[in-house]
């Protein structure tokens, strides 16, 4: 459905607990139009891995506090680089990351209910399962508008 709009409200890690921000998600012909507006990033001028995952909750244990985010979102056994899921690294500015991507890879529908993490180091688009991005430090359940 064109125009269908989800959005993730993003909370840090106890560890990163200023990070805050939105994922919006919508619908549009040529696919989904993904705009994420973050604060609170550590390093100045950081780069994040960033997916939608599988789970579909931001809960989790005291080594991995986003533990049900579960692995990258997707549902053709692809491997990685090639997950649905995958989406362009965050590039940090003094903490801001801003960025709006078109992807033809997900439906705003398949999403809904899913999460959205966000990596304390850019996925190296190489390393199997997942692009050795290193520990999930925010998360936001996508929820439809």
């Amino acid at each position: 459905m064109l125009n269908k709009k989800a959005t993730a409200k993003i909370e840090g890690s106890r560890q990163f607990p200023q990070i805050c921000g939105y994922v919006d998600f919508l619908q549009v012909k040529e696919g989904v139009l993904v705009t994420a507006t973050i604060k609170g990033l550590p390093d100045n001028f950081g780069i994040f891995g960033f997916h939608i995952h599988n789970g579909k909750s931001c809960s989790g244990n005291e080594t991995d506090p986003f533990a049900d985010a579960d692995g990258h979102f997707d549902t053709d056994n692809n491997p990685h680089p090639y997950h649905l899921g995958n989406l362009p690294p965050l590039f940090g500015n003094n903490g801001i990351a801003y960025m709006t991507v078109l992807t033809d890879r997900f439906s705003v529908d398949e999403i809904i209910g899913r999460v959205v993490i966000i990596h304390e180091k850019p996925d190296d688009f190489t390393t199997q399962p997942s692009g050795n991005s290193g520990l999930k430090i925010a998360c936001g359940v996508i929820r439809s508008n």
